[in-house]
This record gives structure tokens, sequence and C-alpha cells, in this order.
């Protein structure tokens, strides 16, 4: 069955070059300016990583399956 609805090719593969442009900026602010402590690591870490990173997660996983229009 083909799949009608749904992001593109294209779109997937934007979306998984702007998670790891983003991902690498979280690192370089972590190494930048250190380890938050307290609630702002889980705000600017934990929340940035899960973003970021189950995009990135989803994305590559629709590219392989070719689950896309």
């Amino acid at each position: 069955m083909s799949r009608q609805f749904g992001p593109s090719r294209g779109e997937l593969i934007f979306r998984a070059i702007v998670s790891v442009f983003g991902l690498a900026f979280v690192g370089f602010v972590v190494w930048k300016r250190g380890v938050p402590d307290g609630p702002a690591l889980v705000e600017v870490v934990g929340v940035a990583v899960a973003l970021f990173g189950g995009t990135l997660a989803l994305s590559i996983w629709r590219l392989v399956k070719r689950d896309h229009p």
C-alpha cells in the first residue's frame, strides 16, 4: 500500500540534518559553558536532547523503512 500523506523523503532528510545541527549546538554550548546544575540540566540538556534526538531517530527510522510518499 502506498503512502499518500506524511512528510516526503526530502523533508525527512531536512529534519534529520536540522536535528544533527541542533544536537551539535547543544553539545557545543555544554562544552563551552559547562554542564548546568540542578533543574537547568533537565531543562537545557534533557529537553533539547529529547527533542532533537527524538526527531533524528524518527526521521532516520522512516527513511530506513522507506515509510514516506
